[in-house]
């Protein structure tokens, strides 16, 4: 039996994943702003075995993060598998409580948050895994490193994609944090998949969206590579999947020196 713990586990690909892993009676835990579709999620797979638990929590709030690590941790002694999927789109920019950009505050700094807070427990099992499902590889929009809240010329898309170039960072730096550790760290693309999209649209983007809908991959088949890649996890510290493909994770998005840039950068941001 292991223990999955799922971030955006209430819709999409989070909410199939969580259902997946339930049927299979392992201990899954759901984290997300909504506890009712949490309960809701798990209801739908029935009760075969292990634990059901859903942990409400608003992941962009940088506490939030903190305690969620408490929770994990007091209920279960290890963990097998941290998926990342929580996303919201935000067409305006938003500022966090916190007093960081939404975007950033959900789709990295959590991420980072949470990876390195649950790090020793995932160390303590046989094959333990991060799937970060952010959308690795190449993308037009160049990491601001003057701006990373894009304080000017704020763009939801551009946000969205930038945010993927940190994850990439961010499972390069944590490979480098975590030497010798027997974590693997999977950055993931499933492609285009007709899903919830959670957020907050203008009106051309949520043209666009709606098409996404229509097009896109039913989320049954999204969440095959995942599966995969969590069931047998690749050998490497950290690689990179898109569309059940490996792509290279040498130099580009993926340099080092950035990674290291950013992770200094992030521990300073989340001192103030």
């Amino acid at each position: 039996m292991k223990t999955i713990v799922i971030t955006g586990g209430t819709d999409g690909i989070g909410a199939a994943l969580a259902v997946t892993y339930r049927r299979r009676g392992d201990n899954v835990v759901i984290v997300g702003r909504d506890a009712a579709k949490g309960v809701e999620v798990l209801d739908a797979a029935g009760d075969i075995g292990g634990e059901g638990l859903v942990v409400p929590a608003d992941l962009s709030l940088i506490g939030e993060n903190d305690r969620v690590v408490k929770e994990i941790k007091a209920k279960f002694p290890t963990v097998d598998a941290l998926v990342l999927c929580a996303r919201y789109f935000n067409s305006r920019r938003t500022v966090t409580a916190d007093g960081f950009e939404h975007t950033f505050a959900l789709f990295y700094l959590s991420r980072f948050l949470l990876g390195h807070g649950l790090a020793d427990t995932l160390a303590e099992t046989s094959s333990p895994v991060i799937m970060n499902v952010a959308g690795p590889g190449p993308n037009p929009v160049e990491i601001q490193w003057d701006d990373l809240e894009m304080t000017r010329g704020y763009q939801g898309v551009n946000a969205l994609m930038q945010g993927g170039r940190l994850n990439d960072l961010l499972g390069v730096a944590f490979a480098e944090r975590h030497p010798g550790s027997p974590i693997r760290y999977v950055l993931l693309h499933p492609g285009s998949t007709a899903t919830s999209f959670a957020g907050e649209y203008d009106p051309p983007t949520a043209a666009q969206i709606e098409s996404m809908r229509r097009l896109g991959k039913p989320v049954a088949k999204s969440i095959v590579p995942i599966v995969a890649a969590l069931d047998e996890p690749p050998p490497e510290p950290l690689s990179a999947i898109v569309e059940g493909r490996r792509i290279g994770i040498e130099g580009g998005g993926f340099d080092r020196d950035k990674a290291l840039r950013l992770d200094r950068i992030t521990k300073e941001l989340l001192s103030r």
